[in-house]
């Protein structure tokens, strides 16, 4: 059987390789939604969303979507809009904790394959200085990053623990999602 990533992320092309099935990435071309009366249903929507989109025109095959948010206080933390962004960001996660949550949705139309779940990992950041965020923020380009950090580059600089997978902060959990296609691609 055939597996697709509905993503144009190099981060989670990469993650997926590790796992050593081969697979087909393809856009999914839908519009992600970025609020909801229930924040943390948003990368679960997201994901199946894109799955279905590349399940569509593939259903033969299986189709993996995904969608990362970072949950502070309730809120969902995006992408920063400027470096000045990103350091109100940074300032704010300072010496607290947030969730990332990871939306995962395995789809074949025709196999009748329907997953959807969430891996939760929970970040607490160090009391950040200015001097740290600003020395941060001139190393890590983070314009393209929820939570305006890669905890893969420099992120000790800023993390002081982590409760959960590592890859899941990045954008794809691999634990599970390895169980779940090795058992899937074999049907």
């Amino acid at each position: 059987m055939r597996l697709f990533l509905a993503s144009e992320s190099p981060r989670r092309r990469e993650l997926l390789a590790r796992l050593g099935f081969d697979f087909e990435t393809e856009s999914a071309g839908v519009a992600e939604i970025s609020a909801a009366t229930d924040p943390r249903s948003v990368p679960l929507r997201n994901a199946e969303s894109k799955a279905a989109a590349v399940a569509a025109r593939h259903p033969d095959a299986l189709t993996l979507g995904a969608d990362t948010v970072i949950l502070h206080k309730g809120r969902i933390i995006g992408k920063p809009r400027d470096s000045a962004d990103a350091a109100a960001i940074l300032r704010a996660l300072s010496g607290d904790s947030h969730e990332v949550i990871t939306g995962l949705a395995l789809l074949s139309p025709s196999r009748r394959i329907h997953e959807v779940w969430e891996e939760i990992a929970t970040v607490r950041f160090r009391p950040l200085t200015d001097a740290v965020i600003a020395g941060y923020l001139d190393r890590v380009f983070v314009l393209d990053k929820a939570g305006a950090y890669a905890i893969q580059e420099h992120g000790d600089e800023l993390v002081e623990s982590l409760d959960g997978e590592f890859e899941n902060v990045i954008g794809l959990p691999l634990v599970r999602l390895s169980n779940r296609l090795a058992a899937l691609l074999k049907r």
